[in-house]
């Protein structure tokens, strides 16, 4: 079988366990579990000798009173054990009841009760499992991942820690801190690992990657999170190989990148000519495809168009489709079926017309031309496939779509710009009130009642955390308040709103902005540091640069201080990329937040549902009187729209959003018709025809030297003039009236002065009287407050210092650039 055969033939479904993701199957077959043997020295040992053992260091129980109890269950227990075959305890162990069974299940423990009870022995309900304790800990039996998981006892864990690895328990609480280990999670977490290796024997040093797969798969979704724990403080160690996943977070939803062919076969077509064709045009045109491209043409041809034909025309088997066939296909395309849940219950049909109709139609119909193009320079391999296409190009038009789209698009913006204001206002008001709440619980006695904000609140006595602080509290009508998780959404939602509509970047842009990305520019002629924000490569696969403004400023440093570790560097970790399925790089992001010990990303559906929390609370509704929304690309096009509005150049515009045409960011505009926009352009193009070219030379050095200068001779005794390039003083250096005169900050005592001596100067007028002299002086005066006012009016804008927490050079870590390709299934 050829390679690209071997792409193409069918793959088999991918697993239905509870860890069913394609990049789960992949690493369980890259680092699988340890294999559980039936013949050890501990369980080949007599009856005598595990008896003897129990009764010894470091297996005995402190207690007098356990250590009976341990013994009389072991004793029972092989006993029981005894009546099965096999030559050692774990075969007898495997074919006992107990085999297939839970911990906690009652069927095993019923048919030990039965036989004890046939032997004339009574023992208590306990008795049992302090034996099975006692006998794991010694390594006698080890039971499977599916009895042990999730025993409810709280003896196992202390219990393995004594007997089996004090020292590997004692490595893992240095390095956690103590106030993870002392929570919920951190004790589960610790469990988690004292249940692998009951299952799996060694100690904490012996568990590998698959044994903490394995627990995962077996685990109750509800307490896998202290897997997730688990895994992440046994990496730290340094336990597990370079190569090892950085989190086994969401695992069993990540796919990876599938294979064409494996996309294609997601829809089980019947048709295996046309299958073949499908996923050998998906191969050929995977090289120029982002992933998240590829995904879609697969769902266009292989669901919403061949898997429609063949689920309304059965038995049909060739791409050359009868008229009726393809018009029939059409029709059915154009709509679609929206099913809604109602109040009571009930599920209702409706029938929309479908956006994406000419999209899809585009695409079969360039998956048509491409096949006979390609049968001209590749008969043997692309002829078989041709046929005549069902789609003509007018059916393809998407004039009538775009100015649809662009009517929609406008609608949405000029709706949402004025209700911007009201949605930042309320962002900053649910976090200074979340903020409120949360230190009143901080200070707050547990058992005790506080009132904030107006309203009251208990503290119930046994929330706590490990520093002793409450957690929760309930208001007076009963319902209980998490304070620090509505902290945590109102901090991210004003956080993710104030960075989307001061930079209009994308929400994935959000996502990866890191530590490293706010940078720094010295202007040459004034040295002058300007802050500046990177925006990492997303859609256009282009970096560009976004001017920090004080406002911005600060959100990001309070975004920096939050995320920041104790030792004062933000955490680097890797994220996720759901468009093209695969891991980036571990990077100091900003919007991430650590989970009992373990840093994760913030997803976009939690952003999402921050914002639109944050705007339900503002009680803003649309024109059809429902509540507003808002997405956040709404707030890129508001900020394009609100900029252009603002006299912002179009072409400016464009290089700030990102866009590679000066028509998507025209687009995105909601304030100009189309008209005015190819009137300005065609304005200028005229303009630059009747211009000399000379005018479009590049400048010399001396012309540059010589515009630097300009800002040079700007300079005066308090400030800078704001007069533009080129032109001279208007107003005879009378600075302190003209309007363009920038004070510095630093030259306001000097300005004081000025306006001091001014006024002395129109006493002594009006004492000597000098009446010529007053008007001009009270003149100047007048100028000279504004302009003080103007600096105090700065200066109360900024109360205190804004701190970027700009990284040095040194500290940057390089982003990966060598992607290892794809290999080839055997």
């Amino acid at each position: 079988m050829t390679a690209t055969a071997a792409l193409i033939a069918p793959t088999s479904a991918p697993s239905t366990t509870s860890m069913a993701g394609a990049e789960a199957a992949a690493l369980m077959g890259r680092f699988p579990p340890r294999t559980q043997p039936s013949e050890w020295p501990a369980t080949a040992a007599s009856r005598e000798e595990v008896l003897d053992r129990l009764q010894q260091p470091p297996l005995q129980a402190p207690q007098p009173r356990t250590q009976d109890a341990r013994m009389v269950g072991a004793r029972l227990l092989l006993g029981w054990l005894e009546t099965f075959p096999g030559e050692t305890w774990q075969k007898r162990w495997q074919a006992s009841p107990a085999q297939s069974q839970r911990i906690s299940s009652s069927g095993w423990q019923t048919a030990l009760a039965d036989w004890a009870t046939s032997v004339g022995r009574l023992p208590r309900r306990e008795t049992p499992r302090a034996g099975l304790l006692a006998l794991t800990c010694a390594d006698v039996i080890r039971p499977d991942p599916q009895f042990i998981i999730g025993v409810p006892s709280r003896f196992l864990r202390p219990a393995m820690e004594a007997s089996r690895d004090p020292e590997g328990f004692a490595r893992l609480r240095a390095s956690v801190p103590a106030g993870v280990l002392s929570t919920n999670e951190g004790s589960s977490a610790l469990k988690a690992i004292a249940e692998i290796m009951a299952s799996r024997g060694g100690t904490v040093q012996d568990i590998v990657v698959g044994d903490l797969l394995l627990w995962l798969q077996e685990n109750p979704s509800k307490s896998s999170k202290r897997i997730l724990l688990a895994y992440a403080w046994l990496r730290d160690l340094g336990i597990f190989p370079a190569n090892a996943p950085s989190t086994l977070f969401r695992i069993a939803q990540r796919t990876g990148q599938l294979t064409p062919a494996e996309l294609v076969d997601r829809y089980h077509l019947q048709c295996q000519s046309v299958r073949d064709a499908i996923v050998a045009y998906l191969l050929e045109r995977a090289p120029s495809l982002d992933y998240g491209s590829l995904q879609a043409m697969s769902t266009s041809l292989a669901l919403r168009f061949w898997a429609d034909i063949e689920r309304h025309h059965p038995g049909i088997d060739s791409l050359r489709l009868p008229v009726e066939v393809g018009t029939a296909w059409k029709t059915r395309l154009a709509t679609k079926v929206v099913r809604k849940r109602q109040a009571d219950g009930s599920i209702t049909e409706t029938t929309e017309s479908r956006k994406s109709a000419i999209a899809i139609k585009t695409q079969v119909r360039g998956f048509y031309l491409d096949l006979a193009q390609w049968a001209l320079d590749e008969p043997d391999r692309w002829a078989g496939w041709v046929a005549p296409c069902p789609i003509s190009e007018a059916e393809c038009s998407v004039k009538k779509a775009d100015r649809q789209l662009k009517s929609r698009m406008d609608q949405r913006t000029r709706e949402r710009l004025p209700a911007l204001p009201t949605l930042v206002r309320m962002a900053d008001r649910r976090l200074k009130e979340a903020t409120a709440r949360l230190d009143a619980l901080n200070e707050a006695a547990l058992g005790s009642t506080f009132t904030v904000l107006g309203e009251t609140f208990t503290v119930p006595r046994g929330s706590r955390r490990a520093d002793g602080r409450p957690t929760r509290a309930w208001d007076s009508q009963g319902n209980r308040r998490q304070f620090d998780a509505e902290e945590r959404q109102a901090f991210w939602a004003w956080a993710a709103i104030e960075i989307l509509r001061h930079t209009g970047i994308r929400i994935e842009e959000l996502q990866e902005l890191g530590h490293h990305s706010i940078i720094s520019y010295t202007l040459p002629t004034t040295k002058q540091v300007v802050p500046l924000l990177q925006i990492a490569p997303s859609k256009t696969d282009q970096e560009r640069l976004v001017l920090v403004t004080p406002e911005l400023a600060d959100v990001l440093s309070r975004v920096v201080f939050r995320v920041r570790a104790v030792d004062g560097r933000v955490p680097v970790i890797p994220s996720y990329d759901e468009q093209e399925r695969a891991w980036n790089p571990p990077m100091p992001l900003l919007f991430q937040e650590g989970t009992t010990g373990d840093n994760r990303p913030l997803s976009a559906h939690f952003i999402r549902d921050a914002i639109h929390k944050t705007l339900a609370a503002t009680g803003l509704v649309d024109g059809a009187g429902k509540p507003l929304t808002f997405q956040p690309h709404d707030f890129r096009r508001i900020f394009i729209t609100d900029s252009i509005l603002n006299g912002l150049p179009p072409h400016i515009a464009q290089v700030i959003a990102g866009h590679d045409h000066i028509g998507t960011t025209m687009g995105y505009a909601a304030i100009y018709p189309a008209d005015a926009i190819e009137a300005h352009r065609a304005f200028i193009a005229r303009r630059r025809a009747l211009r000399p070219v000379e005018e479009y030379r590049t400048i010399t050095p001396e012309e540059w030297d010589e515009f630097l200068g300009h800002f040079e001779r700007r300079k005066l005794a308090l400030g800078e003039c704001g007069r533009a390039y080129g032109t001279d003083c208007a107003h005879e250096h009378a600075c302190v009236r003209c309007p363009v005169l920038i004070v510095a900050a630093t030259e306001r005592p000097r300005l004081v002065e000025i306006r001091d001596n001014l006024l002395a100067r129109i006493v002594e007028a009006e004492r000597e009287g000098w009446i010529g002299e007053i008007e001009g002086l009270q003149i100047s005066m007048t100028h000279a407050e504004e302009k003080l006012a103007q600096l105090d009016a700065q200066r109360a804008s900024k109360q205190q210092a804004v701190d970027l927490g700009i990284p040095a050079f040194r500290e940057i870590i390089a982003r990966a650039t060598n992607v290892a390709a794809p290999q080839e299934p055997e």
